[in-house]
């Protein structure tokens, strides 16, 4: 019999086909599967490496948070939805740095990955500015287990709050502090709003759930701060009129299990979420590469990296100033970039080289959800408010998911909860 190939040290790809060169993204992110998908079917030989084998659409994370959606309606399996291309092989497995000298991808269980042209879109985490200890007690949306585990301690809180006899206890337990007032914070801090005043009202004998308490806390002086107009004023009315307490130019100082202090004020809460910040994750380490003070490599207009051959970097993790602005950390950025970079290598063959395409950023429109039929929505001189933004935010958040079933899944769970105000999936399960 015999003996099995060792796992360490191996190449993960599979056999070479041809002279085709060889491709290897890290992250199924937006940015990494648009890359992957634009490079399907090609002659270029493509592998996709990321440690989760689902591609996560994170702009409805905090939907999960708050029951309205569970989280295989915001999630696909990478292996399907590249089922199609056989030229991309895909590779679960946790990368750990980067061989500039042999072009290979290592891996955490000792394999690499070698490669021709490498593309980083390894996405961004959150920015507990300093005191990353606060994460434990304030975790953000940026994967399904932070989802799961702000749902189940928000819902936790009023199980908890129906049988506590202190009243001082039982307020702590009915309140939840959400921090940053961009679109994630405002997002959040509405939906809770919505779900304590409508979705639980009747069901609970000993509270009325509507006594709930929700403290929106911004350091700066107004919501939706990258939002013209009167967009900011519209939300922060919106929200103030929904019971949410509005807390501006307000510093959170400490967070601990249980209790934020901010502006100089201890409040007690037993759900709190971090929306505050975020930064790239620490993928320019592999590289030596230059940063920006959010920990994106600063690329080149053609999102190559500098002094980093055959190396490209997509969406949250790249640095690119464009009309004199950085641009956003948007999921239609990275998608469009790694369209913009796959239309690119489609045409890379081996030993030619690629011609400099300067990426252009076309935004298709920002917005924020604020409660039921309330949004903003911005698209160049158009900006919209009430129902008809609400519903421009529907629109792009279905076309931005992988799938029709998953399209047609969050639309009909929408429009139910649109008529009944049901959300179907309150389960404590952590």
């Amino acid at each position: 019999m015999p003996e099995p190939t060792p796992l360490a040290d191996m190449d993960r790809t599979p056999a070479p086909v041809g002279s085709a060169a060889h491709v290897v993204i890290v992250g199924a992110g937006f940015a990494g599967l648009a890359a992957a998908q634009m490079l399907g079917k090609s002659k270029v030989r493509v592998t996709i490496v990321d440690r989760r084998n689902y591609h996560l659409f994170v702009p409805l994370l905090y939907q999960v948070a708050t029951a309205a959606l569970s989280p295989a309606d915001i999630a696909a399996p990478i292996r399907r939805v590249l089922a199609a291309y056989p030229n991309i092989d895909t590779v679960l497995g946790e990368v750990t740095g980067v061989d500039q000298g042999t072009r290979r991808v290592l891996l955490a269980d000792g394999g690499y990955l070698p490669y021709d042209r490498l593309i980083l879109a390894t996405g961004s985490m959150y920015d507990y500015f300093g005191h990353d200890d606060w994460a434990a007690h304030a975790p953000g949306l940026k994967t399904i287990d932070n989802a799961r585990t702000i749902r189940a301690r928000l819902l936790k809180a009023f199980e908890q709050a129906e049988i506590e006899a202190d009243p001082v206890r039982r307020d702590a337990l009915l309140t939840t502090v959400v921090i940053g007032g961009g679109p994630t914070g405002v997002e959040m801090a509405g939906t809770i709003a919505e779900l304590a005043r409508y979705t639980l009202a009747n069901d609970f004998r000993r509270i009325d759930p509507r006594w709930a308490k929700v403290i929106l806390v911004e350091a700066g002086p107004r919501l939706l701060a990258n939002f013209p107009g009167d967009l900011p004023a519209y939300a922060t009315a919106t929200l103030a009129g929904m019971g949410v307490e509005l807390r501006l130019n307000t510093r959170v100082e400490n967070i601990e299990a249980g209790v934020v202090t901010a502006g100089g004020q201890r409040i007690a809460a037993a759900t709190i979420v971090w929306g505050a910040g975020i930064r790239a994750q620490p993928s320019a380490a592999w590289l030596g590469a230059e940063t920006d003070r959010l920990g994106r490599i600063k690329v080149k207009p053609d999102l190559t990296v500098p002094g980093a051959a055959g190396v490209y970097a997509l969406g949250d993790v790249a640095g690119l100033d464009q009309d004199g602005a950085a641009l956003p950390a948007l999921a239609q950025v990275a998608k469009q970039q790694g369209q913009h970079l796959g239309r690119s290598l489609r045409r890379l063959r081996r030993g030619k080289p690629l011609k400099d395409r300067p990426f252009r950023y076309r935004s298709r429109g920002d917005t924020a959800i604020i409660g039921r039929s309330s949004a903003v929505f911005v698209m160049g001189p158009l900006r919209l408010k009430k129902t008809l933004a609400w519903m421009m935010w529907a629109l792009v958040h279905v076309y931005l998911l992988i799938g029709f079933d998953k399209r047609a899944s969050v639309a009909g769970q929408w429009a139910w909860r649109y008529l009944t105000q049901e959300r179907g999936a309150r389960l404590i399960d952590m």
